[in-house]
């Protein structure tokens, strides 16, 4: 059965570069067709509880448990992989399963120590410092769905500092009632030290540059890879290589500290997907946005039609997009076909092989997507081809984040898009919908301008923070 679904899932404009590409959206819709083509389809629902009691509810049909082996194979690889979809995208410290207790306690099997999902259940616990759990009950016993949105952003007055936190370059701007008067970006590496105080050091400085073009600072608004509460640091890859005793000392409250610096200036400091869709809705003046930020990682934001925040992790970079069990592994979650490898530098540099080019080792990953871009100015087909290949995969993904996002746009930025590429991976994803998922073909993508893909999530940080 997996093997007919795998072979019934070719995607008709797949990836050139990447034969073995099965698309989650179309492996899901033939599985539900599969389903629902059977005698008596089995409700199944996934409940997941994060902070403050919200809980989001997802239900799905499965085939009839226990009276064929293949049906309960397939049963097993579309729910573990669409609850690793529903971790991330909405976030949770529960899961509660009802409708097939089988599957459910296969799922208690997997999210524990030792664990094929070992590293979710550790960090869930970590963001929402709760110990993780997964529980099996009868539907009358399923919680009930609550959940919350919150307004953010989009204030305009006084002397503002937006700072952006990227894997590979630190970029700020200093705003002053809505003008840009100032914009740099640094390269750095904090991905791969262990000392906190390089971390503060890199952030204060660009900070305090940008302070220096402004007659004062009347907020800080941070927009910064990771999973943020309170304005403290929970998880972010940007300190990977940071001791926890470190962390825990210094980085969860690293924002915090350098606002005092500045004099106790009031401080607001969100995941840079958030800043990215809130940039969107606000050069739109629309709602239903899906801001993607492709550099380091894949870095996700949405707006609802209320044009609110939703509180979701949107943690893409772990929500898998190839349903390929030989796709590339990410190195941190241990898990295959995810985001991270396909929407950001180390999509392109995975690529980079198949395109006939060869990338010298010693150069790191940011040195590496820029030899790929210059490649591209110069007509290289086999540039063309990676950016293409990176387009085609984001028309798939898109489809499939259609099933947990209700959209209308997509807002695509960040390194990996600059310059031509960037208008090869809209018209690629384009087309995508438009053969494969007429359903979508209302979904419009974007592409800031040039300077706004580099810095428009700094400038668009600045207003994050109100004050009085």
């Amino acid at each position: 059965m997996i093997n007919a679904l795998n072979r019934a899932a070719v995607p008709e404009l797949g990836p050139e570069l990447d034969p073995g590409f099965r698309p989650a959206s179309l492996w899901n819709r033939v599985f539900a067709q599969a389903v629902q083509e059977t005698e008596r389809p089995v409700p199944f629902a996934i409940a997941l509880e994060r902070d403050g009691g919200q809980v989001a509810v997802y239900e799905v049909s499965l085939f009839p448990s226990g009276q064929r082996l293949d049906w309960d194979e397939a049963n097993w690889f579309y729910v573990e992989r669409l609850v690793k979809c529903l971790l991330w995208v909405k976030g949770g410290w529960k899961i509660t399963t009802a409708g097939d207790a089988e599957v459910g306690r296969k799922l208690q099997a997997v999210y524990r120590a030792g664990g094929l999902r070992e590293f979710d259940a550790e960090f869930m616990s970590r963001v929402y410092e709760r110990e993780f759990t997964v529980e099996v009950v009868d539907w009358a016993e399923l919680p009930q769905a609550y959940e919350k949105t919150e307004k953010v952003g989009g204030h305009l007055d006084g002397c503002r500092i937006g700072f952006d936190a990227g894997g590979s370059d630190r970029k700020v701007a200093a705003v002053m009632d809505g003008e840009v008067l100032f914009s740099d970006e640094t390269v750095w590496h904090p991905k791969v030290t262990e000392d906190p105080d390089y971390h503060f050091a890199g952030i204060l400085d660009s900070v305090q540059r940008a302070a220096a073009h402004l007659p004062r600072v009347d907020a800080i608004g941070v927009s910064s890879a990771g999973i943020y509460i309170n304005n403290r640091t929970m998880v972010a890859s940007l300190f990977l290589k940071v001791p926890q005793e470190l962390f825990d000392a210094k980085v969860k409250d690293i924002y915090l500290r350098v606002a005092k610096e500045l004099g106790d200036v009031p401080i607001e400091v969100r995941n840079d997907g958030d800043v990215t869709a809130l940039a969107g809705a606000a050069s739109l003046q629309d709602t239903n946005i899906l801001g993607i930020a492709m550099g380091t990682s894949e870095a996700a934001g949405y707006v609802d039609h209320q044009g609110s925040l939703t509180g979701w992790l949107n943690e893409l970079a772990f929500v898998p997009v190839d349903y390929n069990p030989q796709a590339m592994v990410d190195e941190w979650s241990g898990d295959y076909g995810c985001g991270v490898k396909y929407f950001s530098q180390d999509g392109v540099i995975k690529l980079a092989p198949a395109a006939g080019i060869e990338l010298d080792p010693k150069l790191t990953p940011a040195e590496k997507l820029n030899v790929v871009q210059q490649l591209l100015t110069e007509g290289h087909s086999g540039a063309e081809q990676i950016f293409q290949s990176i387009g085609r995969y984001l028309g798939y993904a898109i489809a499939h984040y259609s099933d947990f996002y209700d959209l209308k746009h997509v807002l695509i930025l960040g390194r990996v898009t600059s310059g031509k590429g960037g208008a090869l991976i809209k018209q690629q994803a384009e087309e995508v919908l438009k053969v494969e998922f007429p359903e979508l073909a209302h979904v419009q993508f974007h592409l800031p301008e040039e300077s706004d893909r580099r810095v428009g999530q700094a400038i668009a940080a600045a207003g994050l923070t109100p004050f009085s």
